[in-house]
């Protein structure tokens, strides 16, 4: 018989660069894990904007708010979202800020979307494949205007992975929501893409500004803007409005095929006895 190998027993979650027999990086799983218990994040390329919607956590009484940001700029003309573990947003941001700087001073240029989009992939990959260090446990949503004037959304992972999309959703509930935004989506522009995006933050958050914060680029030039909470609070009853609105039409429709039923099922009673 075969004699049991030290191998057999060997905790694979326990090492980072040590793959398990069937293919997988466990810490990486378990820093994707950490998000998926993160708050929400949700984004949507508009056809002139781009928009990041989170959820906000409640807030303590004597905590000043402002110092709890899940949107924050990268440069003049980038925003990210986040959802995970807020410590390691803020050493990646700071990374990815100073990358921005970098390549302005070198360059003479301001860094695309893309190439920032690019450089938190890497610095993310590099920590799933060192000793002595762990993942980043963070998923971000990284939103701005390429070169070309066009609106861009991207997505990273705790894997380094990058892609670019039209809408996607991060953090708790992002598949149901993720789900949501592919079923409705269309290439909305201005403020029907924002009413989109708190749309899809709805369908798992508490309605009022509150719980929900928003920033919105509306061009290259003019930087991210946070909508006001009286502004999301308005925003909000104009939706509940118009789902209200919506239901008292389907509960007349239901109604009327009803009585139209009953009529048609009336009047061919005497029929049947004829």
């Amino acid at each position: 018989s075969r004699v049991p190998s030290p191998l057999d027993a060997m905790p694979y979650d326990s090492a980072i660069t040590v793959f398990s027999p069937d293919g997988h990086l466990f810490q990486v799983e378990y820093a994707m894990e950490a998000v998926r218990k993160g708050t929400l994040a949700v984004g949507v390329r508009g056809s002139d904007i781009v928009v990041l919607g989170v959820e906000r956590k409640a807030v303590p009484k004597l905590q000043d708010a402002r110092t709890i940001r899940k949107i924050q700029l990268l440069d003049d003309h980038i925003a990210v979202a986040f959802a995970g573990l807020t410590a390691d947003a803020r050493i990646l941001i700071n990374r990815a800020r100073t990358e921005c700087q970098s390549h302005r001073l070198t360059l003479e240029d301001e860094a695309s979307v893309e190439y920032i989009t690019r450089y938190i992939g890497g610095v993310q990959q590099k920590y799933t494949q060192s000793g002595g260090v762990r993942p980043f446990g963070l998923s971000t949503l990284i939103a701005g205007f390429s070169p070309e004037g066009k609106p861009q959304l991207f997505h990273t992972d705790p894997s380094g992975t990058y892609s670019q999309w039209k809408a996607n959703a991060t953090g708790r509930n992002s598949k149901s929501v993720r789900e949501w935004l592919e079923k409705h989506y269309e290439d909305f522009s201005g403020e029907e893409a924002i009413k989109f995006t708190l749309k899809a933050l709805l369908e798992v958050v508490e309605p009022g500004s509150k719980n929900i914060e928003i920033g919105v680029i509306r061009s290259p030039t003019s930087g991210l803007e946070m909508l006001s909470a009286e502004t999301i609070d308005a925003l909000v009853k104009n939706i509940e409005d118009e789902k209200a609105e919506l239901d008292k039409a389907k509960k007349e429709k239901a109604r009327a095929a009803a009585e139209a039923a009953a009529a048609a099922a009336t009047l061919s009673a005497p029929e049947m006895r004829d």
